[in-house]
């Protein structure tokens, strides 16, 4: 009875930490943003070149990723966020302390980028996949809904540092949290099983990165998730996390209710990812995830026609929040049973770089649009589009896989 409560003591943590670090990891990246005006005042940086510093922030992630998920199937998910939070805290901590341009780069683009690529969600759901096997999908719901429900609760506190203290307390802030956090991950995330069990006889024997690559560049379900979540990364980190609140702008509103309605997306953002979670271990989990998609198509048939009616927009953000990081805890869980826990974190890694490069591509693209058109109504629609491409693409996957299927 005691071991049995020590096991669900430790389920718990791992859902709470890996929860916990999101929120700090996806916070840094969204501080960005809430700093722009106050450097491009102080510091007399540009606009242009703090994006910059974003997009090659995005593409340092989208590097990293794959080798965060080696690394997390290597030495296990818990070393792999204490590396990924030291990398946060040095980054933080040095973007707080500098006003020149080139060490800001290394501190945020370089060092902290690193962080980013590392405590991510692809690792989370890794280390949650390898520690439950009931209730799956709700728990990845819950611990990586630290990204955006996160974000929702340390973002305003940031902002309360930057308003009362300064924009360099809120970095060094973010610097001692993420310091803080290193020791607890260690010390209280129970380590991966040493055995891992394979997925299934179609998985390599090998434990070679090459053999490992291969049996993925072969598996049709790999490159259905794969493509699915550069889409998805398009049509959420790309055109919506960039271009909403411009788009907003755009549209005649003032900055109080635009963030309102950005906040509301946020707020149930976090909703829609545990919801998510839950449906995933009780239905299935192709056609959920493909009904995600195609909801957020329609979604932005709802933001085309915003107009200057405010609760429009704020039904967006509703509807929108409802699908928005929803795909993660659904993706996750169709790795962890399809491609094998043992390869996970690279699966994942892979995963979630496509997800970065889509969201590159649909910050750089629904400007270029913009620009082209004078509208974003090309950006709306394109996304439509492409989110319907990816509901239709995730049904041609099996709820079980094939092996399952076989020995059935």
């Amino acid at each position: 009875m005691a071991q049995a409560h020590e096991h669900k003591t430790q389920k718990v943590l791992i859902v709470f930490f890996g929860f916990l670090a999101l929120a700090f990891a996806f916070s840094a990246r969204a501080s960005l943003g809430l700093m722009m005006p106050v450097w491009e005042a102080e510091l007399g940086w540009s606009r242009s070149f703090i994006s910059g510093a974003g997009a090659a922030a995005l593409i340092v992630m989208a590097m990293v990723a794959p080798f965060a998920g080696r690394l997390t199937d290597s030495l296990g998910s818990r070393r792999a966020l204490a590396v990924g939070l030291s990398a946060l805290t040095v980054g933080c901590a040095i973007v707080a302390t500098t006003s020149d341009r080139i060490v800001f780069l290394i501190g945020f683009s370089g060092i902290a980028a690193i962080g980013f690529g590392i405590v991510a969600t692809h690792v989370v759901s890794t280390a949650i996949a390898q520690a439950f096997e009931r209730h799956r999908g709700l728990a990845m719901g819950v611990a990586t809904s630290g990204a955006t429900g996160g974000q929702f609760l340390i973002v305003p506190l940031i902002a309360g540092l930057l308003t009362f203290a300064s924009w360099r307390w809120s970095f060094a802030g973010l610097a001692v949290a993420c310091a803080l956090l290193v020791p607890c991950v260690l010390v209280f995330m129970a380590p991966a099983p040493k055995k891992i069990a394979r997925a299934g006889i179609s998985e390599p024997s090998k434990s070679t990165l090459r053999a490992d690559l291969g049996f993925l560049s072969r598996s049709p379900t790999f490159h259905v998730l794969f493509w699915s979540f550069l889409i998805c990364g398009i049509t959420t980190s790309g055109v919506i996390e960039t271009h909403f609140l411009p788009y907003a702008a755009f549209c005649g509103f003032t900055p109080i209710p635009s963030a309102g309605a950005y906040g509301l997306l946020s707020a149930v953002n976090m909703l829609g990812m545990i919801g998510a979670g839950w449906l995933a271990d009780r239905m299935n989990r192709p056609l959920l995830l493909g009904i995600i998609y195609l909801l957020r198509a329609l979604t932005f048939v709802v933001l085309m026609r915003v107009g200057t009616d405010i609760e429009v927009l704020y039904l967006f953000s509703a509807l929108f929040g409802m699908v928005d990081y929803a795909t993660i805890p659904v993706t996750a869980s169709l790795v962890a049973s399809h491609l094998g826990l043992r390869i996970m974190g690279l699966s994942m890694g892979l995963i979630a770089a496509g997800h970065a490069i889509g969201g590159a591509m649909g910050a750089f693209f629904g400007g270029y649009f913009f620009d082209l058109s004078a509208s974003y109504s090309l950006v709306w629609m394109t996304s439509l589009w492409l989110s319907m491409c990816a509901g239709i693409l995730v049904f041609t996957i099996s709820n079980k896989p094939k092996f399952a299927l076989a020995a059935a």
